[in-house]
């Protein structure tokens, strides 16, 4: 098993590419670490896990609050000891909107959970990692961390950002031990592009059909990429982003 003996903490993993990624790194011998703001779906993923042989446990926590950020890093310290991987899933799509009405409330928070929240995390764990002598770090980006579309300035502003943070902090603490890379997932098939693929003259929904895919993506798939950087198998990357995208951004 790849993740034999490793302790992972997965962020909004109660759903979509998180839980599929919880679940994969269990079954590959990971103690996952399931974090998010629903206990009913969070307890449902640690049964889940739990029922398989494995072992879990849940850890309720919205990621733009710096208390709760403490409490979570305090609850796996005390439960395992230690953090061997992290993966920053935790997302939110925010609107369509433009700089002509886009508000400061919704700039604030979709970059509050799909920036700041990542950064804040790696703050508290990268030196826990560096003192246990190493670990890795999955941050979970998008294809428009690359590009622009039409709309969505605040998601794409903070899905570039996301995309330079982990470029940096590779340069950084790489050679301290800690691996840090990036996933940069298209359209999958889950409650955040749901909308976008019930709307068939949608310029994404018309696009996915011309895609080398020709379909939106599974969250396992995704899921498969994380779990690929998570392991010692991708032991010479450093900083990468993985398009995880059926060749949307190639075309």
């Amino acid at each position: 098993m790849r993740l034999e003996g490793k302790v992972a903490v997965i962020t909004g993993s109660t759903k979509g590419i998180g839980r599929a990624a919880a679940r994969l790194f269990a079954e590959e011998g990971a103690k996952v670490v399931v974090v998010g703001t629903s206990e009913e779906a969070g307890n449902s993923c640690v049964e889940e896990i739990k029922a398989a042989g494995r072992e879990a446990f849940y850890q309720k926590t919205n990621v733009a609050s710096e208390e709760e950020l403490d409490g979570l890093v305090k609850a796996c310290l005390e439960t395992y000891g230690r953090i061997d991987i992290l993966v920053n899933n935790a997302g939110v799509g925010g609107s369509l909107a433009n700089m002509d009405d886009i508000t400061y409330e919704e700039w604030n928070k979709v970059l509050a959970v799909n920036l700041t929240a990542p950064f804040s995390l790696c703050k508290r764990v990268i030196p826990i990692m560096e003192k246990q002598g190493g670990g890795n770090i999955v941050n979970v980006a998008s294809m428009a961390s690359t590009a622009a579309g039409r709309g969505g300035l605040a998601y794409t502003t903070a899905k570039h950002g996301l995309l330079g943070l982990t470029r940096q902090m590779a340069m950084d603490h790489g050679p301290r031990g800690v691996r840090i890379n990036a996933v940069l997932p298209g359209p999958i098939d889950t409650q955040m592009i749901a909308r976008i693929l019930q709307m068939p003259q949608h310029p994404v929904s018309m696009k996915i059909k011309m895609d080398p895919a020709g379909r939106p993506g599974q969250p396992e798939e995704v899921a498969k990429a994380i779990l690929f950087l998570a392991s010692d198998e991708s032991s010479f990357i450093y900083g990468t982003g993985l398009a995880v995208d059926g060749g949307y951004t190639i075309f």
